[in-house]
Protein backbone atom coordinates (compact mmCIF):
# COMPACT_ATOMS: atom_id res chain seq x y z
CA UNK A 1 0.00 0.00 0.00
CA UNK A 2 1.62 3.28 -1.18
CA UNK A 3 1.94 6.65 1.46
CA UNK A 4 -0.83 8.74 0.95
CA UNK A 5 0.62 12.57 0.24
CA UNK A 6 -1.43 15.73 0.03
CA UNK A 7 -1.44 19.54 0.48
CA UNK A 8 -3.84 21.77 2.28
CA UNK A 9 -3.64 25.70 1.72
CA UNK A 10 -4.18 26.85 5.34
CA UNK A 11 -3.94 30.58 6.85
CA UNK A 12 -0.24 29.86 8.48
CA UNK A 13 0.74 28.32 4.56
CA UNK A 14 0.99 24.52 3.02
CA UNK A 15 0.43 22.18 5.06
CA UNK A 16 1.53 18.97 3.54
CA UNK A 17 0.49 15.68 5.07
CA UNK A 18 1.94 12.27 4.47
CA UNK A 19 0.01 9.35 6.07
CA UNK A 20 0.73 5.27 6.23
CA UNK A 21 -3.45 4.31 6.11
CA UNK A 22 -5.19 5.97 8.49
CA UNK A 23 -1.50 7.36 10.18
CA UNK A 24 -0.36 10.69 9.50
CA UNK A 25 4.05 9.79 9.35
CA UNK A 26 5.03 13.11 8.76
CA UNK A 27 3.41 16.82 8.75
CA UNK A 28 5.46 20.16 7.62
CA UNK A 29 5.00 23.46 5.98
CA UNK A 30 7.63 23.13 3.98
CA UNK A 31 8.35 21.25 1.09
CA UNK A 32 6.71 18.06 -0.11
CA UNK A 33 11.03 16.86 -0.05
CA UNK A 34 11.51 16.83 3.38
CA UNK A 35 8.42 15.34 3.93
CA UNK A 36 10.12 11.87 3.27
CA UNK A 37 13.58 12.60 5.19
CA UNK A 38 13.16 11.35 8.71
CA UNK A 39 10.84 8.54 7.64
CA UNK A 40 10.66 5.04 9.83
CA UNK A 41 12.27 2.80 7.33
CA UNK A 42 9.34 0.63 6.90
CA UNK A 43 7.14 4.09 5.95
CA UNK A 44 10.09 5.04 3.76
CA UNK A 45 10.02 1.83 1.58
CA UNK A 46 6.78 2.67 0.21
CA UNK A 47 5.94 4.26 -2.65
CA UNK A 48 3.93 7.58 -2.69
CA UNK A 49 1.04 8.57 -4.32
CA UNK A 50 -0.49 11.89 -4.31
CA UNK A 51 -4.20 12.39 -3.54
CA UNK A 52 -6.70 15.47 -3.48
CA UNK A 53 -7.28 14.31 0.28
CA UNK A 54 -6.23 11.38 2.56
CA UNK A 55 -9.59 9.97 4.59
CA UNK A 56 -10.41 11.17 7.66
CA UNK A 57 -7.19 13.09 8.25
CA UNK A 58 -7.65 15.93 5.74
CA UNK A 59 -11.05 16.47 6.96
CA UNK A 60 -10.06 16.85 10.45
CA UNK A 61 -7.76 19.27 9.35
CA UNK A 62 -9.96 21.31 8.29
CA UNK A 63 -12.39 21.05 11.08
CA UNK A 64 -9.26 22.52 13.10
CA UNK A 65 -8.94 25.71 10.39
CA UNK A 66 -12.41 26.21 10.94
CA UNK A 67 -12.67 26.72 14.62
CA UNK A 68 -13.12 22.73 16.19
CA UNK A 69 -9.32 23.04 17.99
CA UNK A 70 -9.42 19.75 19.55
CA UNK A 71 -10.23 17.78 15.91
CA UNK A 72 -6.94 17.30 15.19
CA UNK A 73 -6.57 14.97 18.70
CA UNK A 74 -8.44 12.70 16.45
CA UNK A 75 -5.48 12.04 14.08
CA UNK A 76 -3.38 8.94 14.88
CA UNK A 77 0.43 9.61 14.36
CA UNK A 78 3.48 7.98 14.19
CA UNK A 79 7.01 9.37 14.11
CA UNK A 80 10.64 7.68 14.53
CA UNK A 81 12.62 8.95 17.24
CA UNK A 82 14.98 8.50 20.76
CA UNK A 83 12.63 7.43 23.85
CA UNK A 84 12.96 10.84 25.54
CA UNK A 85 11.84 12.72 22.17
CA UNK A 86 8.70 9.70 22.09
CA UNK A 87 7.72 10.75 25.66
CA UNK A 88 8.02 14.53 24.46
CA UNK A 89 5.93 14.06 22.05
CA UNK A 90 3.28 12.34 23.71
CA UNK A 91 3.44 14.95 26.49
CA UNK A 92 3.17 17.67 23.79
CA UNK A 93 -0.41 16.03 22.67
CA UNK A 94 -1.41 16.17 25.90
CA UNK A 95 -2.05 19.90 25.70
CA UNK A 96 -4.43 21.71 25.26
CA UNK A 97 -5.24 24.31 22.50
CA UNK A 98 -5.92 27.30 24.21
CA UNK A 99 -2.88 26.28 26.81
CA UNK A 100 1.13 26.48 26.42
CA UNK A 101 3.38 24.80 28.87
CA UNK A 102 7.14 25.60 29.60
CA UNK A 103 10.23 23.58 27.57
CA UNK A 104 10.94 22.95 31.51
CA UNK A 105 6.97 21.48 31.97
CA UNK A 106 7.78 19.55 28.92
CA UNK A 107 10.83 17.90 30.18
CA UNK A 108 9.08 17.31 33.46
CA UNK A 109 5.95 15.76 31.80
CA UNK A 110 8.25 13.76 29.29
CA UNK A 111 9.96 11.86 32.58
CA UNK A 112 13.00 13.90 33.31
CA UNK A 113 13.04 17.18 34.57
CA UNK A 114 17.04 18.02 33.74
CA UNK A 115 16.08 17.72 30.66
CA UNK A 116 14.94 21.06 29.99
CA UNK A 117 17.76 21.16 25.92
CA UNK A 118 16.18 17.49 25.10
CA UNK A 119 12.75 19.24 25.41
CA UNK A 120 13.72 21.81 23.18
CA UNK A 121 15.49 19.14 20.78
CA UNK A 122 12.23 16.78 20.65
CA UNK A 123 10.36 20.44 19.32
CA UNK A 124 12.66 20.80 17.07
CA UNK A 125 12.66 17.34 15.36
CA UNK A 126 9.24 17.11 15.49
CA UNK A 127 8.00 15.47 11.94
CA UNK A 128 4.42 16.24 12.69
CA UNK A 129 3.63 19.92 12.80
CA UNK A 130 0.73 20.94 14.33
CA UNK A 131 -0.98 17.78 14.85
CA UNK A 132 2.32 17.12 17.30
CA UNK A 133 1.33 20.51 18.82
CA UNK A 134 4.93 21.95 19.69
CA UNK A 135 3.92 24.87 18.86
CA UNK A 136 2.37 24.83 22.51
CA UNK A 137 5.81 24.70 24.75
CA UNK A 138 7.29 27.93 25.51
CA UNK A 139 10.10 29.49 27.33
CA UNK A 140 9.18 29.46 31.39
CA UNK A 141 8.06 32.72 31.41
CA UNK A 142 5.97 32.29 28.59
CA UNK A 143 8.37 33.78 25.50
CA UNK A 144 7.62 32.16 22.56
CA UNK A 145 11.20 31.05 22.31
CA UNK A 146 11.91 29.00 18.60
CA UNK A 147 9.88 27.80 16.15
CA UNK A 148 10.79 25.92 12.79
CA UNK A 149 8.22 27.59 10.83
CA UNK A 150 9.10 31.18 12.35
CA UNK A 151 7.48 32.77 15.24
CA UNK A 152 4.67 34.75 13.13
CA UNK A 153 3.37 31.28 12.42
CA UNK A 154 3.74 30.04 15.59
CA UNK A 155 2.49 33.64 17.47
CA UNK A 156 -0.47 33.49 15.00
CA UNK A 157 -1.45 29.54 16.08
CA UNK A 158 -1.62 30.71 19.70
CA UNK A 159 -3.46 33.58 19.02
CA UNK A 160 -6.08 31.02 17.02
CA UNK A 161 -6.07 28.59 19.65
CA UNK A 162 -6.58 31.62 22.38
CA UNK A 163 -3.53 31.09 23.99
CA UNK A 164 -2.65 34.39 23.08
Amino acid sequence: MPLLLTSHKTPIGTLNLLANDHVLVAANLSSVKALSENLDPADAAHEIKTVKSIPMISDLISDYFNGNLTAINAITVRQVGATFSQSAWKAMRKVSPGKTLSYADLAARSGSPAAVRAAGSACAKNAIVLIVPCHRIVKTGGALGNYAYGLDVKQWLLNFEGAL
